[in-house]
């Protein structure tokens, strides 16, 4: 099971990688975008600075013109890195540095997406020269001489191999050109190594601090399960069965037996309900999917789950998902007015990805006590947790929880 599972994260991990470098060509085609709006920008600033060269009293509003198109821009080219790039930066640098990024961008962005028009085609045309040659019957012999070796070959063999190479040549090309890309902005926009390491550090702190303050409350939690239910009913128990055993008519005995049985039968039943709150033991016996299925039929409003991974989940990561789902599930009893709740759990870019979805009164607040434990949840595994609750709902909670910690 384990290679099996292995074998599945690697086939998921290279559909991945093949889908990052698709999205990184397209995202190097829309820096054209940021970049032909850079040099309107450009041409427009030295227009207007030049009147104000002859009319100083439009300096200020000029430059105030020239600040707000820059940040505008920047925040164009940080939505093209995030969408297409996979680069989420959040910009520190003031005016003056954003913008040295876009006249630094300018350049380096026409020439990548030159040097992409050039090669990209190039594969294309080798394999067309060759099929064609193949179907007209027009290939020649090619010798290839290299020192010490000489090789004769038809062309179409020899079209296909370069094809395959200038395939090889492009995806490293778009790969290292979308690099190139996310260095600019964080050498020049994003936090320095130093600034990242301090907020690691800081998280790493926030979320100890809370996973701590989790287990306690988890802990009253517990207790007062067991006092106000469990113990109570061992109470209730113990008085039917002293009650019995010192009276002396035997059917109001009898009666009073017939009661404690039925209480204890009451007392099993919600010891079992207390230690399924703790942990399932349906997780460890028959796995995440049975044990999220059981959580659905116990929710007080209809649960449907959508399972798809291709292999089970490491036992950590499995017990992290069912725990942040049945957690999502409650909420959404409890506060949300919900008709139906929708559990979707499946690979993506060799992440797991939780979704739950309620079409609820909607508004729930992020910082609130229960998505503040599932986020708190989530990021003890390096795990992002995001809440979208507008107003009439519906509400969705998504957690992307990484597969290779």
């Amino acid at each position: 099971m384990a290679k099996g599972y292995e074998a599945g994260l690697r086939g998921s991990r290279a559909l991945a990688h093949v889908g990052r470098r698709g999205r990184e060509f397209l995202g190097l085609w829309a820096g054209l975008y940021v970049s032909a709006l850079t040099l309107v920008w450009a041409a427009a600033s030295v227009l207007v600075l030049s009147a104000g060269v002859v009319r100083p009293s439009l300096r200020p509003h000029a430059r105030r013109r020239s600040s707000a198109w820059v940040l505008w821009l920047c925040d164009r080219d940080l939505n093209r890195l995030a969408r297409w790039l996979g680069a989420t930066i959040t910009p520190e640098a003031g005016a003056r540095a954003r913008t040295a990024y876009l006249l630094l961008r300018l350049p380096v962005n026409l020439g990548s997406v030159c040097l992409v028009f050039v090669i990209t085609p190039v594969p294309f045309l080798l394999v067309y020269g060759a099929v064609a040659q193949a179907v007209t019957d027009t290939a020649t012999q090619v010798s290839v001489n290299w020192p010490g070796v000489g090789v004769t070959t038809s062309s179409v063999p020899l079209g296909l191999v370069a094809a395959l190479v200038m395939s090889v040549l492009t995806w490293w090309v778009v790969m290292f050109l979308g690099g190139m890309d996310r260095w600019l902005a964080r050498t020049v926009l994003g936090p320095t190594d130093e600034e990242l390491m301090r907020r690691r550090i800081e998280e790493l702190t926030r979320t100890r601090t809370g996973i701590v303050r989790a287990v306690d409350e988890e802990r009253r939690r517990i207790e007062r399960d067991l006092h106000d239910g469990v113990q109570q009913r061992v109470v209730a128990l113990a008085m039917l069965l002293g009650r019995a055993q010192r009276g002396s008519d035997a059917e109001r005995s009898a009666h009073l037996v017939r009661q404690a049985h039925t209480e204890s039968r009451v007392l099993l039943e919600e010891l079992r309900e207390v230690a399924w709150r703790i942990y399932p033991t349906a997780l460890d016996t028959l796995g995440l999917q049975a044990a999220l299925t059981e959580a659905a039929e116990r929710a007080p409003l209809p649960v449907r789950v959508r399972f798809d991974l291709p292999e089970p989940l490491p036992q950590e990561l499995a017990t992290a998902v069912y725990f942040v789902a049945r957690e999502a599930m409650t909420n959404a009893a409890k506060h949300s007015g919900a008709g139906e709740v929708i559990v979707d759990l499946r690979v993506q870019e060799a992440r797991v990805r939780l979704t739950v979805t309620d079409d609820g009164r909607g508004g729930a607040d992020p910082g609130g006590g229960g998505l503040t434990g599932l986020a708190r949840r989530v990021r003890a595994l390096d795990g992002t947790l995001e809440v979208h609750s507008p107003p009439r709902g519906p509400t969705t909670v998504r957690a992307l929880l990484p597969l290779d910690r």
